[in-house]
């Protein structure tokens, strides 16, 4: 079959068939790695503020511009919570938020996810990881040039190869209300917690885990593309999981406290109560 028959069958015009889309410009990647630092350090800077804040250091452009690239990398300021994504079409279900004056106590009753931006020399990808709450050990993680839900399967699946939670909370982010990834949880008997519109907090374990994987790894490596993004975060995840204390855990790690084995009842009892 002629090229011609195969784009009148596909209902697609020759120039639609040998489009290549275009990445970011040069100067429009500079930006973006302002902004992502910026945010990390300021989430509550909305457009405004991110225009003028571009302007005093140098980088004078439109409130426009600014929009485009926050929603290109899926970042808004906190009021409204940011999300990396919309809420899909009527097929995906939202359900209802199941950690309102929930005591948190043990590993496995309640595990998290979220996406963040990840900038390389030359473009970006997108990052989601698995958390489980109470410990903040990250179960798995995933990179992806797109924020198609695939990614976030794939991870989760991975994590419920490790253990399975009582609850699991999301936010409204298409990938995480498709159905796709809610029957994967509703298949292994999870219940599905999400959060509500605006509330920053809901998923504060994630947020924080973005700004420590940010500033301990990604701003320190300037990663030249996805397979030394995908190394160096390689190296990080058991670095932070395995050795890097955290004071709210008492001083131990992730792991420790995940799998619980050396850790006294009483370091325990701490921990629930930081």
């Amino acid at each position: 079959m002629s090229l011609r028959d195969q784009c009148e069958l596909l209902g697609l015009s020759r120039a639609g068939l040998y489009y290549v889309p275009m990445g970011p410009d040069a100067e429009d990647l500079m930006v973006m790695r302002l902004l992502d630092e910026q945010y990390t350090r300021t989430p509550f800077y909305g457009v405004e503020r991110m225009t003028t804040w571009l302007d005093r250091q140098g980088f004078r452009i439109g409130h426009n511009r600014v929009r485009r690239l926050l929603r290109q990398m899926g970042l808004e300021a906190i009021y409204p919570k940011r999300r990396l994504s919309l809420p899909g079409g009527p097929e995906h279900r939202i359900y209802p938020y199941l950690l309102r004056d929930l005591k948190i106590d043990r590993p496995n009753q309640v595990w998290a996810t979220d996406i963040t931006y990840i900038r390389l020399h030359q473009g970006f990808v997108y990052l989601t990881a698995i958390m489980d709450w109470f410990s903040r050990y990250v179960l798995s993680w995933r990179l992806s040039t797109t924020v198609d839900v695939s990614f976030c399967v794939d991870a989760l699946r991975e994590a419920l190869s490790v253990g399975k939670p009582e609850i699991f909370n999301t936010d409204q982010g298409s990938q995480f209300t498709s159905q796709a990834f809610t029957e994967v949880l509703l298949k292994a008997s999870v219940a599905i917690s999400m959060d509500g519109r605006g509330r920053v907090f809901d998923n504060i374990f994630v947020e924080r885990l973005w700004r420590s994987v940010k500033y301990e790894e990604v701003y320190l490596n300037d990663y030249e593309g996805v397979d030394d993004a995908r190394r160096g975060l390689g190296r990080y995840w058991p670095f932070y999981n395995h050795e890097r204390p955290h004071q709210s855990l008492g001083n131990h790690t992730p792991a420790e406290i995940y799998f619980g084995d050396a850790i006294p009842s009483h370091v325990l009892r701490k921990v629930r109560h930081a």
